[in-house]
């Protein structure tokens, strides 16, 4: 079974299954994943309303940066139009996938391009939802897929999608995102590390659905990987309004985008490589998974996780807003320091507690 969560059943088909499964405290949860417990993908923290502060930050960064992200949604249109020949398949990597690719979807049909798009589950660890890649082989070309996230950060994912696609009949898998710090996408309009809109918020900018799960019953189910609806957030969801507001700065003028070249990678990573080894070195830290970089990425590790550290570029900067608000309102120690974090505007590190 799939649906679309709070999105319109035009804009995406969500390869999940909805499952009921009780929040675990974040103490808890980083307790359980730290300890080796249980798996990341287990649990599911509580998803809390946003405040009305927090969400005045976010309306003003979308005023800020949604003429941004609409034209780096329509170069990466354009971009994809330019390197596939008839349908595209959009493959969206749930949760931050999906508000991307919903929008690529509309400028690509803006573009008079016919496209179709999933949203589906990839773990750390785990892989790809192989159930979900066999619905999508079995119905589209592979040579027609493009996987869509948010950004990069140090390229786990990116690593996790290397690994994994080729199992699911998609052996050379192509990555596209609206920001790639680290020289992991094949396709990508910048490489700032800038504020996007949809990257501060949860669930109530990405459908009314949670992070994925995977569990021993859902492996047993033999269905999708898992999923819970988010009916307690629906009066503060900005789903689709998100949508319309990006979609309708659209400029079909806009420069398309291409293919990152291999000497674009080098220095881009270059720099990823240097920020890792900064953060290791100065809080010992042999599990790299506590290392959460880039602006969304540290902003959502400030939402669900226990954070140890948070490091900024700049304290100031409007970009920085939301998560200098989240880091004052839970007075959780930061440090600016631009140096320590090239390429970055903000690292977060999470509390380690085993």
């Amino acid at each position: 079974m799939s649906f679309s969560g709070s999105y319109a059943p035009d804009d995406v088909t969500l390869l999940l299954q909805t499952i009921d499964m009780t929040p675990t405290p974040v103490a808890e949860k980083e307790q359980l994943i730290q300890s080796g417990t249980l798996h990341y993908s287990e649990l599911l923290a509580p998803e809390a309303a946003p405040t009305a502060q927090y969400m005045d930050i976010y309306h003003a960064a979308l005023a800020e940066n949604g003429q941004r992200m609409a034209q780096s949604v329509m170069a990466l249109a354009k971009g994809l139009a330019n390197e596939i020949q008839g349908d595209i398949t959009l493959v969206s990597l749930a949760r931050a996938g999906l508000p991307v690719g919903v929008l690529l979807k509309r400028a690509l049909t803006n573009l008079g391009r016919t496209s179709h798009h999933y949203g589906i589950s990839i773990i750390r660890d785990r892989g790809l939802d192989t159930v979900a890649m066999r619905h999508i082989t079995q119905h589209h070309d592979p040579a027609s897929i493009v996987f869509i996230d948010g950004w990069t950060g140090k390229g786990a994912i990116a690593a996790e999608l290397a690994k994994a696609a080729p199992d699911c009949g998609v052996p050379d898998p192509r990555m596209a995102t609206l920001g790639d710090i680290g020289g992991f996408a094949w396709m990508a309009p910048t490489e700032s590390d800038w504020l996007i809109p949809s990257g501060i918020l949860g669930g109530v900018v990405s459908g009314l659905v949670s992070r994925t799960v995977l569990n021993d019953g859902i492996i047993a189910s033999g269905g999708y990987h898992g999923c819970t609806t988010l009916p307690h957030l629906a009066k503060h969801d900005v789903t689709n309004g998100f949508i319309a507001e990006i979609s309708a700065l659209f400029d079909v003028e806009t420069q398309a985008c291409g293919p990152l070249a291999p000497d674009t990678r080098h220095v881009r990573r270059t720099k990823v490589t240097q920020t890792i080894q900064n953060m290791t070195t100065r809080h010992h830290i042999s599990n790299l998974n506590r290392i959460k970089p880039s602006l969304a990425e540290a902003t959502r590790a400030v939402l669900r996780r226990r954070p140890h550290m948070v490091y900024v570029a700049s304290d100031t900067d409007a970009d920085t807003a939301p998560l200098m608000h989240l880091i004052r309102s839970s007075d959780i120690p930061y440090q600016m320091a631009p140096d320590l974090i090239p390429g970055y505007r903000a690292v977060t590190i999470i509390e380690k507690t085993s």
